[in-house]
């Protein structure tokens, strides 16, 4: 009587901290999880018919960040995403960010929570300077990743 009754606390013993302790690996695992989704999308809207303007600011978006965020965008923290308003598959996401043609954005996510940084007015005005816009768009995106 006695062995049983040890076997049946030792046998509930061993399911409470094997439960527990995956209980603490899922919060560990969930909080690494979010950790993961901390990013950055740099995201260029633009329409169907583009200017040297709208192209200009493209390839210097995506210059900025394959010279400087080479190992970001491998790792997923930075994320470059252009995305033609014009197309129906796309209407919702531009609503979200009032993109209605030619516009940049950074997109900061962190722990679930979006942050739109509109960055139009400066890649309108430095996108055909690739040299200005790109140290300025990196300024802005290290700044920012100071904070995810």
């Amino acid at each position: 009587m006695k062995q049983l009754t040890f076997l049946s606390i030792f046998a509930v013993s061993i399911l409470f901290f094997s439960c527990n302790g995956k209980a603490q690996n899922q919060d560990k695992n969930k909080a690494k999880a979010v950790a993961s989704t901390n990013k950055i999308e740099v995201i260029d809207f633009y329409g169907t018919h583009r200017c040297v303007t709208c192209k200009a600011i493209e390839a210097s978006a995506k210059y900025t960040l394959d010279t400087h965020y080479s190992e970001e965008q491998k790792d997923g923290t930075i994320v470059f995403k252009a995305i033609n308003v014009d197309e129906e598959k796309n209407y919702k996401i531009a609503e979200s960010f009032e993109a209605t043609g030619t516009a940049l954005f950074l997109n900061v996510i962190k722990n679930g929570k979006e942050t739109h940084i509109n960055l139009t007015d400066f890649a309108f005005e430095k996108g055909r300077d690739q040299e200005a816009f790109s140290k300025e768009l990196k300024s802005k995106i290290d700044a920012e990743l100071k904070n995810i």
